[in-house]
């Protein structure tokens, strides 16, 4: 049965091996309509880290700003994204990859085994990582990861909300809600939205035809 709580048996299992530099990798953002995916690394230190640590999905919003502030303060962490363009050339599952790849090269030491969450391991990761499915909910590392990686997406979202008003991104982060749909109708396509998912693709194609 796989377990509902996050904890470090799996971490540990890695240490048993020889493996002491260990890290969680998550990303987020594969389904919206706009932005870009976004992708966290977390090396936690066992004897120091956050209370009520859980799958990003299960703590509030203001436990998860408060968790992923204390991270940036007693974990290694890094955060990497995939662009738009690169969504748009290399599909939105090999840019999640390449993001989380670059997360994990942005750790301040290398580690030495990665736990990867879902049941791809990156390319530039094979041969020193494990997929775990529902990770985020399994592994502490990996629950990390996915806490630090929401929360600064959802701040680049509400960023770029200010500049892109209409859209409602302080709220539905990119994806296609009702809200979102009507202003992609009404307002149009931004250098911010994906081509390569149907919904922005066809109005922006349409666009595109009259516009020619």
């Amino acid at each position: 049965m796989i377990k509902t709580v996050p904890d470090f048996s799996f971490e540990q299992t890695a240490f048993a091996k020889g493996k002491f530099v260990v890290a969680g990798v998550d990303e987020v953002g594969r389904g919206p309509l706009a932005g870009p995916v976004v992708a966290a690394a977390v090396r936690l230190d066992p004897a120091n880290f956050p209370a009520e640590m859980n799958d990003s999905k299960k703590v509030s919003h203001k436990q998860r700003v408060r968790i992923a502030a204390e991270l940036w303060l007693v974990a290694d962490v890094s955060v990497a994204q995939a662009s738009i363009e690169e969504i748009d050339t290399i599909n939105i599952l090999h840019a999640s990859m390449l993001a989380m790849e670059r997360a994990v090269a942005g750790l301040r030491r290398a580690p030495d085994h990665v736990l990867v969450d879902g049941n791809r391991i990156p390319p530039g990761l094979l041969g020193r990582a494990s997929a775990i499915v529902k990770g985020d909910a399994r592994s502490l590392s990996i629950a990390a990861a996915s806490i630090v990686a929401k929360v600064w997406r959802d701040e680049l979202m509400v960023g770029l909300a200010q500049h892109y008003p209409g859209y409602g991104w302080d709220r539905n982060v990119g994806y296609g809600t009702s809200e979102h749909l009507k202003a992609l109708q009404n307002l149009g396509v931004t250098p911010h939205h994906r081509r390569s998912f149907k919904p922005v693709h066809n109005i922006w194609y349409q666009d595109k035809i009259v516009s020619d």
